[in-house]
């Protein structure tokens, strides 16, 4: 596993501020549509989000303008935060955001907003409580509403049945961008992950899943971004080479937690009280 040294900027307000949910934003040479994608997201946390919060740009080695438009919107807005890595990589820039996280609670979503806002509340509410430990959007779940192309909801929808076949997990949408993990979880997690690009989501549910913790699944209601600069075919061909991976690291013993590596159930309740 790599490292990446991150060069952050943070302007941040002159009071203290305890942060209950940092929700980080990973981005790779999206110049056309960061300043529009932070711009919704600050704007209706600050209206209609009832926790302390703040959104964290994480470049991962764009060549565009993207680094200096998240520098901006890290001067002019408040509690926005940006971080570079010289690396590629959405998994390398979670890893670096979220471990670099002092909030109760990290999620991501993507710029683009493909997921309706109004599911982040109930998404990070479970974690919050102490009541669960890792949280997803689910496309697939009942409940969801998704608009999308024929040929990315067949390849989505194969995908995920492949990975159930192969490792029989429990969660239904491992690639919906829209993910939120406890922090201490997160801290236990994350050095088990191997992946630092597309299979990082997949990789991380599977592990928390082996090692018994609680995940929880909102329904979404989505809508696909025709401009998305995600190969399709390439991604998921990596992401059956990642399960593929993941079932001969499990056949080995690999990937469990040490004991003690994370509070007790009730403990967490009792600080997220």
């Amino acid at each position: 596993m790599s490292t990446t040294t991150a060069l952050a900027v943070d302007v941040a307000d002159a009071r203290p501020r305890e942060t209950e949910v940092d929700v980080v934003v990973p981005v790779y040479d999206e110049e056309a549509d960061l300043g529009r994608g932070v711009r919704r997201l600050h704007a209706y946390l600050t209206e209609r989000f009832p926790f302390t919060w703040r959104i964290t740009i994480a470049d991962n080695a764009s060549s565009d303008d993207t680094w200096a438009i998240a520098c901006h919107l890290a001067t002019a807005l408040d509690a926005v935060h940006a971080v570079h890595l010289g690396e590629k990589g959405r998994g390398r820039a979670l890893r670096a955001a979220w471990m670099a996280s002092d909030a109760t609670v990290v999620a991501y979503m993507d710029v683009d907003l493909s997921t309706d806002l109004d599911a982040l509340l109930p998404l990070v509410a479970p974690l919050l409580s102490g009541h669960s430990d890792v949280a997803i959007g689910s496309r697939l779940a009942r409940g969801a509403s998704v608009v999308r192309g024929p040929r990315r909801e067949a390849i989505s929808r194969a995908y995920n049945l492949v990975l159930k076949a192969a490792l029989h997990n429990g969660f239904s949408d491992a690639q919906c961008g829209f993910k939120a993990v406890r922090s201490d979880v997160a801290h236990a997690l994350l050095p088990l992950v191997e992946d630092e690009g597309w299979f990082f989501d997949t990789e991380l549910l599977v592990l928390a899943e082996r090692n018994h913790l609680r995940i929880h699944e909102v329904p979404v209601d989505w809508v696909d971004d025709p401009d998305s600069r995600v190969d399709v075919v390439t991604t998921a061909r990596d992401d059956l080479r990642g399960v593929w991976r993941m079932v001969r690291r499990f056949a080995r013993g690999d990937g469990l937690l040490p004991e003690g590596s994370l509070p007790d159930r009730s403990s967490r309740r009792r600080l997220a009280a």
